[in-house]
C-alpha cells in the first residue's frame, strides 16, 4: 500500500532535495504565528525556498485576486524566484514583472490574475499606479534582499507600494546582512527574527593574493585564469568600463568568457547568466551586480580584479563561493602600488604564477537558442522530446534547459550541435516552425 505524502514532501521530491535545512523548517514554524518575520540568512542558504513553501500554505484557491506579493531588488533575482516557484509544480498561477520586460505583455497577463506576483519595486509600483491590478487583495508581502533594495535606491517605490497594500496581514523581510533598524515605511511590526548569519563558515573560503608586475594587472589576470583552468570563476570589477576592457583583451587571447553588468540590456544579461549556468562559459567578468541574489552555479573561484570598497562588498562577492559547506578560493589581484584592504584580518598566501601558460580546454557545452517559449505553449518536455527524437541527441548530449516567455535555451554537447542543427533544419516543435541556432 502506497504511503500518502504531504504537499511539502511532494515538492521536496520534485526539487530533488533530500530534506529541508534548519532555516527552512524555522520559516515554516514562524509562519504559523501571527507575527511578521525578519529572516537574516547568507547568500546560498535557500532563502527563496524558505519563504515560498509557507506561501503555498496560505494560498486560497477560491480567491481570484493576487494574494502574495514578492519584491526583489533585481530582474535576475525576480526571475530566479519565479523559476523556483514554477519548479515546485504546484499549478498555482504566478506572474513576474520587471523593467526590460514588455509592459504590454505584463498587462495582458493580469487579465487572469495570478495568486502570486513577483517583481522589482519600480515595475510593480508602475502597475499599481496604472491600476493594472487591484493591490487590495494582497495578504502576504515578502521584501526579499531588502537591504539590497535600499542600497539600490528603491525606498520611494517600496514605500508607495506598501502604502497601497491595505489588506496585508503578514510581512516577511529577508536580508543577507545584519540590519541595525527596520524602516517604519515597511510596517513590519513585532517581528520574529530568524538569524542564520552566524552559520557562515569562513573557514571554507581560502584567500590568496597575486602581485602583478607593475600596475597593469591584465597580464596577471590572464595567467591566473589559465592557471586555474576549467573551474567556474567570477572576476569582479568596480566599474563596467573595466569589465568591457578586460573582456576585449581576453577575447584577443582566445579565452572564452562572458560579461555581466548594468550597462547591458535585459536579454544580454539573461543570456550571459544562462550560458554561465549551463557550462557554455566557465568564466564571467562582472561588476558587483552579480554579488547578490543571482541564481548562478557553485563557483570555485572569486577573483577581485579591483579591490572592493568595503568589507560588506568583500563579503558578498566571496559569498558566491564556499556556499552551503562547500570550499572555494578568493584571489586578490594587486598592482605594484596596491595594499591589502584594511578589513582583511589575516595575511593571505601569495601565489607565484608561471610565466608560460596554456589556455583552458574549451567548454564541452554550447548554448542553443530556440525562438519559442512559454507564451507559445512550449515547455521543457517539448524541447527535450524535439532534440532527442528529431535532433538525434542522446540524453547525455543534452544539458540545462531554460524556457523564457518568448525564447528557450538548451545546452548541447559541442561535438553534437552541428549534426543536430542539420537534422532539425526543417522540423517543427508542436507543429510550429521556430528559429534554432547557436546562441551568440
Amino acid at each position: 500500500m502506497q504511503k500518502n505524502t504531504s504537499p511539502i514532501q511532494e515538492i521536496i521530491n520534485k526539487l530533488n532535495i533530500t530534506a529541508l535545512n534548519p532555516m527552512q523548517n524555522s520559516m515554516l514554524a514562524a509562519f504559523n504565528k501571527p507575527n511578521d518575520i525578519v529572516l537574516l540568512s547568507p547568500t546560498g542558504s535557500g532563502k527563496t525556498l524558505g519563504f515560498l513553501l509557507p506561501i503555498l500554505q496560505t494560498i486560497n484557491n477560491e480567491n481570484n485576486g493576487v494574494q502574495a506579493l514578492i519584491l526583489a531588488p533585481s530582474r535576475e533575482l525576480a526571475l530566479q524566484i519565479e523559476q523556483v516557484f514554477r519548479s515546485m509544480g504546484t499549478g498555482i498561477k504566478v506572474n513576474c514583472c520587471y523593467g526590460g520586460h514588455l509592459m504590454r505583455t505584463e498587462k495582458n497577463n493580469f487579465k487572469h490574475l495570478p495568486s502570486v506576483l513577483i517583481g522589482t519595486p519600480g515595475r510593480i509600483a508602475d502597475h499599481i499606479n496604472r491600476k493594472n491590478f487591484d493591490p487590495q487583495s494582497i495578504q502576504l508581502l515578502v521584501l526579499d534582499e531588502f537591504d539590497k533594495s535600499l542600497e539600490l535606491g528603491y525606498k520611494q517605490e517600496m514605500s508607495y507600494i506598501i502604502s497601497q497594500l491595505k489588506g496585508v496581514t503578514k510581512r516577511v523581510l529577508t536580508s543577507a546582512t545584519q540590519m541595525t533598524e527596520i524602516p517604519d515605511f515597511t510596517c513590519v511590526s513585532t517581528p520574529i527574527e530568524l538569524n542564520y548569519l552566524k552559520d557562515i563558515k569562513p573557514d571554507s573560503l581560502t584567500v590568496k593574493a597575486v602581485r602583478a608586475l607593475g600596475n597593469d594587472k591584465l597580464d596577471a589576470l590572464y595567467r591566473l585564469i589559465c592557471n586555474i583552468g576549467e573551474e567556474a570563476s567570477l572576476v569582479f570589477c568596480n566599474h563596467r568600463e573595466a569589465v568591457d576592457r578586460i573582456s576585449e583583451l581576453l577575447w584577443q587571447k582566445n579565452l572564452a568568457h562572458d560579461v555581466f553588468h548594468g550597462g547591458m540590456d535585459q536579454e544580454q544579461r539573461e543570456r550571459a547568466l544562462i550560458k554561465f549556468r549551463n557550462g557554455s562559459h566557465r568564466l564571467l567578468i562582472t561588476t558587483d551586480l552579480a554579488s547578490r541574489g543571482l541564481d548562478i552555479p557553485e563557483i570555485r573561484n572569486i577573483i577581485h580584479y579591483q579591490l572592493p570598497n568595503d568589507e560588506k562588498t568583500w563579503t558578498h562577492r566571496n559569498g558566491r563561493t564556499a556556499r552551503m559547506n562547500a570550499n572555494g578560493k578568493a584571489y586578490l589581484l594587486l598592482g605594484q602600488d596596491e595594499y591589502m584592504p584594511p578589513f582583511l584580518k589575516d595575511e593571505p598566501e601569495f601565489v607565484e604564477l608561471p610565466s608560460k601558460v596554456t589556455l583552458p580546454e574549451s567548454p564541452q557545452w554550447v548554448t542553443l537558442y530556440i525562438g519559442a517559449g512559454k507564451k507559445d505553449k512550449i515547455n521543457k518536455i517539448d524541447i527535450v522530446g524535439f532534440l532527442l527524437h528529431k535532433g538525434g541527441l542522446q540524453k547525455d548530449d543534452l544539458g540545462l534547459i531554460e524556457v523564457l516567455d518568448f525564447a528557450a535555451y538548451a545546452a548541447v554537447k559541442t561535438n553534437k550541435v552541428d549534426n543536430m542543427l542539420k537534422l532539425t533544419k526543417n522540423e517543427t516543435i508542436k507543429k510550429k516552425k521556430v528559429k534554432i541556432a547557436v546562441s551568440n
